[in-house]
């Protein structure tokens, strides 16, 4: 089979490796992909968000099927826009990454099915806005309604703060179209936990959980970034707690969607917070995390393609999913200043890897027969081991090896859940 991948970061990496782990697998191809993408993937080049190049491609490379992998260009129709043209896809509909592409829409999906989330109001009109932030409890969140690479919410501890939140989306456009609109929620305090889970619709099969670390410094200090590395399973989330995410949360929202015709087929992703009052739904994600990807398909020990194929067949029932019961961990390498600014053009030295262990690159461009830096989060150094405290020690094992100029990753990757372990004890 010939696949195409739309996507170019670590995320896709991770699901080029695990598809090519299929003997079915022909050829893959990626669209953008990256340099160190291209030593697994015929690179294309171009923009993930382009539905004609996509379509153009799919056609010129006469694929069997697409992976259609960021939030993007699900939003924009990029699967209706293939499967009109008769390629199988992996990835909802964009009808059904609404989900993601507005907050307004799935906080309100909660509300009417009464699926547990934080309490919240939404907002178009900045004067109204900035008034109920006068009265609202603290600390308050102020999420821009749209997509903003993951970095569209804030968390307010002053009024102050909150305001300069709500004038920023708003008015000073900080993700531009994405904070027209504004949800500003409550406050929820607990564990977090990540739950990304294979749907057909009908079916939902959850994945291993995991943990990821957005703040760029160590003890969850600095600017919120797309994550900086994560474990996997996340301790917290127990098997009493999976039962009642499934009941509460995963069957519910695979129904709601239904219910609204608006089916979704493809990798839904639960951000979750374990608050005194029960898990509680953060966000929805229309698609695979990063890098929350790149620790839980390294544990999947089924076929990713033939359960890929499952879901876009709508038969995922009869289709078998295992995970191992092992651990893994991905310490995230990234270039000094990011989220802000950094330098590009670097060159990466990479180590020889061995079994259980994989690099998996996000932002890295191939010139002259070198890799080179080209992004903020440069690559992901992962190992999976038999316990939570091997797999930290071998990916930073690993990740110590690599080399470039201004890199920088945090230094306690998986701190929380090995505390968590102790206290189960």
């Amino acid at each position: 089979m010939k696949i195409l991948v739309i996507g170019g970061g670590g995320r896709e990496h991770a699901i080029i490796k695990k598809l090519k782990e299929d003997k079915r697998v022909e050829t893959v191809y990626a669209l953008p992909g990256n340099g160190g993408i291209a030593a697994d993937a015929v690179c294309l080049g171009g923009s993930a968000t382009d539905i004609p190049a996509a379509l153009a491609a799919a056609k010129s490379n006469a694929v069997d099927f697409v992976v259609v992998a960021p939030d993007d260009p699900l939003v924009l129709g990029m699967v209706d826009a293939l499967e009109a043209e008769g390629f199988p896809c992996f990835g909802p509909r964009k009808n059904a990454a609404i989900i993601e592409g507005s907050k307004a829409f799935s906080k309100d999906l909660m509300k009417k099915y009464g699926i547990p989330t934080a309490s919240y109001e939404t907002f178009t009109d900045l004067d109204k806005a900035l008034s109920y932030v006068e009265t609202c409890p603290l600390p308050t969140v102020v999420k821009a309604d749209g997509l903003a690479l993951g970095k569209g919410v804030l968390i307010c501890e002053t009024r102050e703060q909150a305001r300069d939140a709500v004038r920023s989306m708003m008015e000073g456009r900080l993700f531009g179209d994405s904070g027209a609109t504004v949800v500003i929620e409550e406050f929820l305090t607990g564990p977090e936990v990540s739950v990304l889970s294979f749907t057909d619709g009908e079916t939902v099969v959850p994945m291993v959980s995991s943990m990821d670390h957005k703040r760029a410094l160590d003890g969850d200090r600095g600017l919120n970034t797309g994550g900086m590395g994560t474990v996997a399973p996340n301790p917290y989330y127990t098997s009493d707690i999976s039962a009642q995410c499934m009941e509460k949360i995963f069957l519910p929202t695979i129904q709601a969607m239904k219910a609204e015709g608006r089916p979704f087929k493809g990798c839904l992703y639960f951000g979750l917070m374990l608050t005194p009052d029960g898990p509680k739904v953060i966000e929805y994600n229309c698609r695979f995390g990063d890098p929350e990807t790149q620790v839980v398909l390294p544990l999947l020990e089924s076929s990713l393609l033939e359960i890929m194929l499952a879901v876009s067949k709508g038969t995922l029932a009869q289709t078998e999913v295992r995970f191992s019961k092992k651990s893994a961990c991905c310490v995230i390498l990234a270039s000094e200043g990011y989220p802000q600014k950094y330098k590009k053009g670097f060159p990466i030295t990479l180590p020889e890897t061995v079994a259980n262990e994989q690099i998996y690159i996000a932002g890295a461009v191939e010139k002259d027969g070198h890799l080179l830096t080209n992004g903020g989060r440069v690559l992901g150094a992962m190992a999976v081991a038999d316990d939570l405290p091997g797999a930290i020690d071998k990916s930073y094992t690993l990740a110590d090896k690599i080399h470039f100029d201004n890199a920088f990753c945090r230094r306690d990757i998986g701190r929380r859940a090995l505390k968590a372990l102790e206290e189960k004890k």
